[in-house]
């Protein structure tokens, strides 16, 4: 028991004299002259020091001989440099302990690989010296294998001059770091080529499909360019990516046929997705502020792929189709995009327009027609409606009725822009037109004489939307026809009522359309113009010209 009790009273009086009695000149972590040391004699290192070490081999774990090893210590910008000896075997000593590295293994022939780790310093809460930092084994690839491509247009035609990037990955491989399965490791070979004129794309010093099927999820990215054969910056073809697993190639050579896509989706139709007239677009879209173009202005179109340069047909006219209107239209962007430019002065504020349009896909050989209005003005710019004109039908060829207003003839109110009616023909919810004139001949306008302006009851004539396909007709023998066939928008400078009062009118006689008398109806609907603004004003005009009967044939 005595024995026991000095034991334990002379070791605390060592540890207390180490600090002062020992030294450790050399950095080993060992009391200086201490042969053997003991927990008493170790001592924390000044500047500790690690050692890094590995093997290289091939992928069939032969050992590679005067490979190339760098080691690059922290930010330090000269790395050290060795070689692998007849085992493959390497070691760098006297690495900062606590320090990051990265090793870079090279050898011509064989692919690269990059691989870091930190030098440990110490074990839980005792410092180390010495500590060893193992890579490896370390496997490289031989660079000795090809693979070839073959590449086709979408017309079927080699794609040549095509460039293309091939890389493989993983081309090395860590098997341990210091214990860790994962080891932070980079090793990829990326080569590019060009297509011949046959389309064959080869890409030569790679791994072969053997080697990197040894690799875990060894595999091979392609990357193809898209196809500008004509340098106009627009790709006739898309470009190409896919990936093919190592042992997939192995198992089913390295020749691959690649269909190279259409520059938008193939095998559809030919269509227009973006324009600032939107009838003219895929959904047509009727709409009058969204087919409004301002005086001045081009017409724009997006295709969803080329046009043939020759196919591109455009026709323009008004409301009336009267005549064709001039028109100039270029395609740019190799066909993606066309400009529609109507001639100076053409287009005007409050008047409709109509074009026909047709076009053939330079990729498939579909046809895109359509026919569609737009209207010119400025969306953010109301213009009044006003009427333009007004005219009647004459049905008579004698001259004592000639520029009167007799029963039964049709009378045309012409307005300043384009105009919507809520109310289908004939339905009694139309506007009405009034006549300031007795037309009875009882010594009194309005009061409940049956379309004179004062009899606002429903005992007008009604107003309807009469909204024209062809010109006005002026002769019986080879009539006036269209420049095409015109579509309708539902908006229209034309309406029309037919005249059935008891007396004979003056052309001189004013007029009243009287939209601000809907409500004392009960119709709460309105007309509109194009810029979607209320029609609640009354209209007037002083006098109706007269439309020629038709010539009859001879």
């Amino acid at each position: 028991m005595m024995k026991k009790h000095l034991v334990m009273a002379v070791v605390p009086f060592l540890a207390l004299g180490c600090g002062d009695d020992f030294k450790d000149e050399n950095g080993d972590g060992i009391a200086d002259g201490i042969r053997e040391p003991d927990s008493v004699t170790v001592v924390t290192p000044a500047t500790p020091k690690g050692t890094v070490s590995g093997q290289v081999l091939t992928t069939d774990l032969k050992p590679l001989s005067e490979a190339s090893v760098e080691i690059t210590i922290g930010s330090s910008a000269d790395p050290l440099a060795g070689t692998t000896d007849a085992k493959g075997n390497f070691e760098f000593k006297d690495v900062p302990a606590g320090s990051q590295v990265l090793l870079t293994f090279t050898k011509a022939g064989y692919a690269t690989l990059r691989a870091t780790a930190e030098i440990p310093s110490s074990a839980g809460n005792v410092p180390i010296n010495n500590a060893n930092v193992s890579f490896g084994p370390v496997t490289l690839t031989r660079l000795d294998g090809s693979l070839r491509f073959l590449l086709v247009t979408p017309q079927g035609r080699p794609a040549a001059n095509v460039r293309a990037t091939l890389e493989a990955s993983p081309a090395g491989n860590l098997v341990l770091l210091n214990g860790d399965s994962t080891p932070a490791v980079v090793s990829t070979v990326v080569v590019e080529a060009t297509s011949d004129d046959q389309g064959a794309l080869v890409f030569q010093g790679v791994p072969t499909a053997q080697e990197l099927a040894r690799l875990t999820g060894g595999q091979y990215r392609l990357w193809v360019s898209a196809v500008d054969s004509n340098s106009d910056g627009v790709p006739e073809t898309n470009g190409f990516v896919s990936t093919y697993p190592a042992g997939t190639v192995v198992a089913s050579g390295t020749t691959r046929l690649i269909n190279l896509p259409y520059s938008r989706t193939s095998n559809v139709e030919l269509n227009v997705e973006g324009s600032n007239v939107a009838m003219l677009r895929g959904a047509a879209d009727p709409h009058p502020l969204r087919n409004m173009v301002r005086p001045g202005e081009p017409i724009y179109l997006y295709f969803n792929q080329p046009v043939q340069q020759s196919s591109l047909l455009v026709r323009l006219t008004d409301e009336y189709a009267k005549e064709a209107l001039p028109v100039t239209v270029a395609l740019g962007n190799g066909g993606y995009t066309a400009t529609i430019t109507p001639g100076n002065g053409v287009v005007q504020t409050g008047k409709e327009y109509n074009l026909d349009l047709r076009a053939v896909s330079a990729e498939n050989g579909d046809l895109y027609s359509r026919t569609g209005f737009f209207f010119g003005g400025e969306p953010g710019t109301v213009t009044p409606v006003t009427i333009a004109e007004a005219r009647y039908q004459e049905t008579s060829l004698t001259a004592p009725t000639s520029q009167q207003l007799n029963a039964g003839e049709l009378v045309y109110i012409n307005f300043s822009s384009p105009v919507f009616t809520p109310f289908s023909g004939g339905d009694g919810s139309s506007v009405q037109v009034f006549f300031n004139v007795d037309i009875d001949n009882n010594g009194t306008v309005g009061r409940t004489s049956f379309g004179e302006v004062g009899n606002y009851s429903g005992q007008g004539f009604l107003l309807n939307i009469d909204e024209p396909t062809s010109p006005y007709q002026t002769r019986v023998l080879n009539p006036e026809m269209p420049v095409f066939p015109i579509s309708h928008s539902s908006y229209s400078t034309r309406y029309s009522f037919t005249y059935s009062g008891v007396g004979i009118i003056p052309s001189t006689t004013t007029m009243q359309v009287a939209f601000s008398k809907q409500g004392e109806r009960g119709v709460i609907q309105t007309y509109q113009s194009i810029w979607g603004q209320p029609l609640t004003t009354d209209l007037t005009i002083n006098s109706v010209a007269t439309q020629p009967v038709p010539v009859p044939a001879p």
